[in-house]
């Protein structure tokens, strides 16, 4: 099937080119950023030799005469003009940015005024191991973000089992890679090296993503309060999630029964750490409690499980796919 990458600058943008140049099904045809005029050797010096493809300044009608499938690597607000026209002209569309991942209320109160309000209702958010079965039907998949991967994933088989009306604290740590290619101060070498910080807490665009779909999923509510902290690396995510039990219950029965099918979701038996799903499209997960105390900790690649490799997952489940067609599993170690 041919597929096309529009957004190919970043750093999602280039792992979905490395994924997809290996993958079994899918067959480039068409990469795009908002300038065009190179080739893709020239954008990501790292694929010399590798690849000899032309990139495109976007253009959906273009997109259209050469592939069935675009991945959009853009930014919000950008992305949800690209994803109209390419629906409108019939191609599948997996979207990388936030555009269509939340309910348009949530959506306009955290990011901007929404320009696609037709589609958002037809939008399946794309969370494999919970909405394997609307995707296999969509045409337009909204990745989630990366946060909110490695947090659902390791808080919903518990939801059921918290008590009501309690809080949830969920502590993340992301390498400086989430941040994106765009220069900052905080992105600074000598700011950043050897240190780490916290930012936008209780504020972050993600945890409104975390609550909208908890209440979606399992139609519970609670107070989650989410920090997000910069690491000085620069892939990997860590969460840690807090939260209080009805009950002293064998979490780590629940955790396993869960996802005895999920292929990409490995339930450890210590604390999990970056190394191990650096490179993969696995998200790592342990549980322990203390009495009624819960504590659940979960890793994932930001770039890959919590962006690209998420949705080539996506993209093989809505094109009839094996779900592992062309997704890496072997971890960057050492």
């Amino acid at each position: 099937m041919n597929v096309a990458i529009i957004g190919a600058s970043g750093y999602t943008g280039l792992e979905l080119i490395k994924l997809l140049l290996t993958h079994p099904k899918f067959n480039i045809t068409y990469i795009a950023n908002s300038t065009g005029e190179e080739n893709v050797q020239d954008l990501h010096p790292c694929l010399k030799d590798v690849v000899n493809i032309d990139v495109s300044k976007a253009n959906a009608k273009e997109v259209a005469k050469v592939a069935d499938l675009a991945f959009l690597a853009l930014p919000h607000k950008t992305s949800m003009f690209f994803a109209k026209e390419l629906l409108e002209l019939d191609v599948k569309v997996v979207d990388l940015s936030a555009d269509y991942r939340l309910e348009l209320d949530t959506y306009e109160e955290h990011y901007c005024p929404h320009e696609d309000k037709a589609h958002i209702k037809d939008s399946v958010y794309g969370l494999p191991e919970y909405y394997s079965e609307e995707i296999k039907n969509s045409k337009l998949v909204a990745n989630p973000g990366c946060y909110p991967t490695a947090t659902l994933l390791a808080l919903l088989p518990f939801v059921d089992f918290i008590q009501e009306g309690s809080q949830i604290f969920i502590d993340a740590k992301s390498g400086v890679s989430g941040a994106g290619k765009k220069l900052s101060e905080v992105a600074h070498f000598v700011n950043l090296n050897e240190n780490s910080h916290a930012y936008n807490p209780f504020k972050h665009r993600h945890m409104p993503e975390i609550q909208e779909k908890i209440k979606l999923v399992k139609n519970k509510e609670f107070q989650i309060n989410f920090v997000p902290h910069l690491l000085p690396v620069t892939r990997g995510m860590l969460v840690s999630v807090y939260a209080t039990l009805k009950d002293e219950i064998d979490v780590e029965k629940i955790l396993e029964d869960t996802y005895v099918n999920n292929e990409f979701v490995r339930v450890r038996k210590t604390p999990v750490d970056l190394k191990m799903v650096a490179g993969t499209n696995f998200c790592d997960i342990f549980v322990a409690r203390n009495g009624k105390a819960l504590f659940i900790n979960s890793s994932i690649d930001n770039l890959l499980r919590g962006a690209s490799s998420q949705a080539v997952v996506n993209a093989n489940i809505m094109c009839g796919f094996e779900e592992n067609e062309g997704i890496p599993k072997i971890a960057y170690v050492p």
